[in-house]
């Protein structure tokens, strides 16, 4: 396939700077939008990259120029981070929908294909997790795995203004299939199930933003300090190597025969299930054996009251498992990296490269 000029807003975020790098190495043309450059810092002298350091919601921003120029748009502009759903749930509601349905609406208006990059959180809730033990098998993987065209979209409260995300992002979901339906918009829709993998987050002593879990543990382990588990830790992810999941993004940018048109993606790994707790026990596991110094303190896990973390308004999902079935029947996509190893490579990269960047901010451990 001859290379596209891609427009990839958020190039320069944890999806974003893997997603360019597989683009510029596939020959295409890309042209990078994002606040900040750090993540992608050795890309920045390719040829075929050129790259905005800026923010979209910046009044000198070229939005509807950048677009009529591109053969494909990328959008991964977002706040994805849970504390900031409940610290500032405007500006997550503004940028997630509002910024992003300017990006829709351009696209509509030089008829350029959309990719949109929505979450696996529009589906909000599982079945069990409502109605309890009066299912038959409330345990049943059935009632946890999510369909992307058949599965109801069940979110929490208006109070537990943390699914303010899920909401924006579905809706901007609906509105992109309104578009189709009226034949103005030709789009794809990506729900991401767990990404991880280097770059996933700055460590939080680096960052004034709220990093995922991973980079919680990973800080607490580097410093000796406790896991702290939000709600004891029993919610249970299936977590998705970011190779992989770059792979299965590839395959949609290229769309051979179209087969990717208004459809909306799982992109996820079923088989990597596991509750928060069991992963900090992992990470602990593979801490102590591959990287704790006789010296130091190993990292003790503990449990916390979900509100005391993250503050009031705070819920959660209890489960996602992804339905691939599509992405396996129109993309022969599959998810290749087990829990282990995937652990294994981001806590090596948290380990060995991550100071080298950061080093002005290493902060040191507690010892025994």
């Amino acid at each position: 396939m001859v290379g596209m000029k891609i427009l990839n807003l958020g190039a320069g975020g944890f999806i974003g700077a893997h997603l360019t790098e597989r683009l510029l190495r596939d020959g295409h043309h890309v042209v990078g939008v994002d606040s900040h450059s750090d993540k992608v810092a050795e890309l920045l002298d390719h040829p075929n990259l050129t790259f905005r350091e800026t923010d979209i919601r910046s009044k000198d921003f070229d939005l509807q120029g950048l677009v009529q120029s591109a053969d494909l748009v990328l959008d991964l502009i977002a706040h994805a981070n849970p504390g900031l759903y409940v610290k500032m749930p405007l500006d997550v509601f503004r940028l997630n929908f509002d910024e992003n349905m300017k990006i829709a609406e351009a696209c509509v208006e030089h008829g350029k294909r959309l990719i949109q990059f929505s979450s696996c959180e529009v589906y909000g809730k599982t079945v069990s997790a409502i109605l309890g033990d009066r299912l038959p098998d409330p345990e049943s993987p059935d009632y946890a795995t999510f369909s992307e065209d058949t599965t109801d979209l069940i979110m929490g409260p208006v109070g537990k203004h943390r699914w303010i995300y899920a909401c924006a992002k579905q809706l901007l979901e609906r509105v992109l299939h309104a578009y189709g339906l009226e034949g103005q918009l030709n789009y794809s829709i990506i729900r991401p199930f767990n990404f991880i993998g280097p770059k996933i987050d700055y460590l939080p002593r680096d960052t004034d933003g709220v990093p995922r879990v991973f980079s919680y543990f990973m800080e607490a382990l580097q410093r000796g300090e406790p896991m702290q588990l939000v709600g004891g830790g029993s919610n249970q992810r299936c977590y998705t190597y970011i190779d992989d999941a770059i792979d299965c993004i590839a395959r949609i940018v290229e769309n051979e025969g179209g087969v990717c048109d208004r459809q909306i993606f799982n992109v996820g790994s079923a088989h990597n299930e596991t509750t928060i707790r069991a992963m900090a026990e992992q990470m602990r596991e593979i801490y102590r054996t591959a990287y704790l110094k006789p010296s130091e303190t190993l990292s003790e896990i503990i449990d916390v009251n979900p509100e005391d973390f993250y503050g009031p308004g705070y819920e959660d999902s209890d489960r996602r498992i992804p339905d691939n079935q599509k992405a396996r029947q129109l993309l022969g996509w599959e998810p290749r990296w087990s829990f282990q190893d995937l652990l294994e490579k981001t806590m090596a990269y948290y380990i060995e490269e991550y100071p080298l960047l950061y080093a002005s901010k290493a902060a040191p451990r507690a010892h025994a």
